[in-house]
């Protein structure tokens, strides 16, 4: 990618967006970052024509509050998935990103009398900039690898969340993502912080059409989980077989908070994502349900961190993967335990079923254990459709098809628990297009 070609793009954006100088100033390190780097030495081999990506495309000149007065082609799009209904239904708020800017944004008066703060990203820099300022770039950095320093530099749209003090909202709030153009690269940013006492239910969902070349996302998110506070952050995520997913999540939790991640990886080209829990308070709480899915010419790199600084922390990870049709899907995570985290346990539990025998899976777990009073217990287990309960199915009537997927639907019920039951039934939807 030429220097200039990128500078160029920068001035456009942090132009358009009318931002402060420090914001352009922030993005042009990282762009620099973003140059001296070389992609990481670890996961699946990522071959990105940087030069082809369209950075920056912007489809509406402001953030709408009504359905009605959002581009008829772009309405369209967000009707079909069934966004506007499920906004009506059972959602507290609701944001939608298109290509690199954040199009509908809207909230019920209940939380806004409640000061809760439920906007895009670029909307709290301008409004709310001493809050913007004190948690942007501050859990993860923009120099930390290539892809935190390229959103660094071109970073645009995503969700921007406060929850005061003892305030519990009972309805998730949720963002949707969409990539409609063919190259496209997407880079929101999205902070969450939740104040001591405080509980929120964040959801997110990600689609992209198919084309005959690549597209790139890149996220960040930066969770802050304050004293005795609880965040849960739901992702189904059914990227086309043509994007990169590069995204990297992280919460830092307070004493008696807890973080859960419940992260659902259906689609992409190559999906490198694990979500991270800092637990520095005593008795805070972090847990990762995953399950990943990967099909013909795609893998799924993905897994969990949980980094334990304080006594008597505890953190979960339950993973569940699914190769198909010569998928691979891998587990990679880390769980370290310090040597102030005294009394401190974690559990791991990994399991992949392999639909056939071109499939491919791989566990790659990291655990660090520096003291004596905590536990770190690792469960994995590959194996395959189960030949038996495959025939005993069939020979009550269902066909091969079914079968397969009555197992497998049974294989991930301990993720779709976790899900709202219109999530639940979407990713029944997704799941039989790969049985």
């Amino acid at each position: 990618m030429r220097t200039n070609m990128s500078n160029q793009i920068i001035d456009e954006i942090s132009n358009t967006k009318g931002e402060p100088k420090w914001m352009y100033e922030f993005r042009k390190q990282a762009f620099d970052k973003f140059l001296e780097y070389s992609n990481p030495d670890f996961g699946p081999e990522l071959k990105i024509d940087f030069s082809a990506i369209n950075y920056y495309k912007k489809v509406s000149n402001r953030v709408h509050n009504d359905w009605n007065d959002i581009p008829i082609d772009i309405k369209n799009t967000f009707d079909k998935i069934g966004l506007p209904d499920a906004e009506k239904k059972y959602l507290a708020g609701v944001g939608a990103q298109y290509e690199s800017e954040v199009i509908y944004h809207n909230m019920i008066k209940e939380l806004e009398d409640k000061n809760i703060i439920f906007c895009d990203t670029d909307t709290a820099l301008k409004k709310h900039p001493e809050l913007f300022q004190k948690y942007f770039n501050n859990l993860v950095k923009y120099d930390e690898n290539k892809y935190t320093a390229l959103n660094g530099a071109m970073w645009s749209g995503g969700t921007f969340i406060y929850i005061p003090p003892n305030i519990k909202i009972d309805r998730p709030l949720q963002s949707y993502f969409r990539i409609n153009s063919r190259n496209m690269g997407q880079f929101e940013r999205t902070i969450i912080i939740v104040d001591e006492g405080s509980e929120v239910h964040y959801m997110e969902g990600c689609t992209a059409p198919t084309y005959t070349s690549d597209s790139l996302h890149a996220a960040i998110v930066e969770i802050y989980v304050g004293k005795n506070a609880k965040c849960r952050y739901t992702t189904i995520q059914n990227w086309s077989s043509d994007v990169y997913n590069l995204v990297t999540k992280r919460s830092i939790v307070d004493e008696g908070g807890l973080m859960e991640w419940i992260d659902g990886n259906i689609g992409s080209k190559v999906n490198m994502k694990y979500p991270s829990c800092i637990l520095k308070g005593e008795y805070a709480q972090g847990n990762c349900i995953s399950i990943a899915v990967a099909s013909t010419n795609q893998i799924q790199d993905t897994g969990a961190k949980m980094i334990h600084l304080a006594p008597h922390t505890t953190s979960n990870i339950i993973s569940k993967s699914i190769a198909t049709n010569g998928g691979n899907a891998t587990y990679r995570g880390t769980v370290k335990i310090s040597k102030k985290a005294i009394n401190s346990k974690s559990t791991i539990k990994c399991d992949t079923i392999l639909v056939d025998d071109e499939s491919k899976s791989d566990t790659i777990p990291k655990n660090i254990l520096n003291n004596n009073s905590s536990s770190i217990v690792h469960e994995a287990t590959v194996s395959k459709i189960d030949q038996e309960q495959l025939f005993y199915l069939m020979t009550r009537g269902l066909t091969e098809d079914k079968a397969k997927e009555l197992l497998i639907m049974g294989f991930i019920d301990r993720f779709r628990e976790e899900l709202p039951m219109e999530y639940a039934v979407e990713l029944n939807a997704l799941l039989k297009n790969y049985f």
